[in-house]
């Protein structure tokens, strides 16, 4: 925690988490600046007052922010969920930040044809007591998320193997009879022979913003939280919204209110001379533009921008309504 009163934001040490932490926060113009060079684990956010950055791994930055040592954390929702158990009461996951995508699943022997869900893996681990007088062995480093998904779906007759390497060899080594693990294109599962049930989805994760309910939170702390999220916002919005520019003879309110109805776009200057644009969403810029163009316009461009800012600030609001 910081001894200083600064707000702390933990952000991955090492890694593509790393890479990716730092290329999201830079997009949003909050560039990371470490003193000593890449060996220093405490930084600062380049032009940003009462702000300091701990680089920390992604799971010692879920024990910061449930110890309140840090007020925002970038660190992927699966460890969140696995680690705190009551995490919804200590966390508020503010956004998805668009990497670090994986999924948290059940998977089995492809040889277990008959067993494709959930339902039929609690028949076989019931015929498996039956039949050799013990448990069937479920291997998984995610303890927590496969005992409270497992009663969720009502399979009770398993035991848990806490697994410290790779969990996909398990079953092939004989100290498992299936799995939980972490997976982005389920290749090395179908290496090692698995599958995934139908319905054995636990968690479809992504590295988050993550802030924390149980940090000290001042007015310090709040207002550096605020700039950081507006920045964030304003850096989101606009990578999904496009300016489009174009000229007509006539442009007046109506034309204004269907392009508003047709395709979410709003007026941004409309002068004199005919000449108006207007924002919409990214991928309904094409739409827009053959509609201009019907409307008479000779031309239409369109440009990207790099922040809107809005008095709005949903990410804030958020955690301002969390944290009372």
């Amino acid at each position: 925690m910081s001894d200083n009163g600064n707000l702390v934001l933990a952000v991955p040490s090492k890694g593509r988490l790393q890479e990716n932490a730092a290329a999201f926060f830079a997009r949003a113009g909050l560039n990371f600046v470490q003193g000593r060079g890449v060996r220093d684990y405490r930084g600062k956010i380049a032009g940003l007052e009462n702000v300091e950055v701990a680089f920390l791994s992604a799971a010692e930055i879920v024990a910061y922010l449930a110890a309140g040592g840090a007020h925002l954390g970038v660190t992927g929702e699966d460890l969140v969920r696995e680690t705190v158990a009551d995490a919804d009461a200590k966390f508020e996951l503010l956004a998805p930040l668009g990497f670090g995508n994986a999924n948290v699943v059940v998977a089995v022997p492809q040889a277990w044809i008959d067993v494709k869900t959930m339902a039929d893996l609690e028949d076989v681990a019931a015929a498996y007591r039956a039949k050799r007088g013990e448990r069937m062995r479920v291997a998984t480093k995610y303890v927590n998320l496969t005992r409270r998904f497992f009663a969720a779906s009502h399979v009770t007759d398993y035991r848990v193997v806490e697994s410290s390497g790779a969990t996909e060899g398990a079953p092939a080594a004989g100290t498992a009879e299936l799995i939980v693990d972490i997976t982005t294109t389920g290749a090395t599962l179908a290496a090692n022979g698995l599958k995934v049930l139908d319905d054995g989805t636990i968690l479809r994760s992504e590295a988050n913003l993550v802030a924390s309910l149980t940090a000290p939170w001042s007015e310090t702390t709040r207002e550096a939280a605020r700039i950081i999220l507006s920045r964030i916002a304003a850096e989101e919005v606009a990578r999904t919204t496009r300016e489009v520019s174009a000229r007509l003879a006539h442009a007046d309110v109506e034309l204004f209110a269907h392009a508003e109805v047709l395709f979410a776009a709003r007026p941004r200057r409309h002068l004199a001379d005919g000449w108006l644009t207007l924002t919409c969403p990214a991928d309904r810029v094409a739409g827009l533009a053959d509609w201009l163009v019907a409307q008479g316009a000779a031309e239409v461009t369109v440009a990207s921008v790099d922040y809107i800012f809005a008095a709005e600030n949903k990410l804030y609001e958020r955690l301002i309504a969390r944290l009372g």
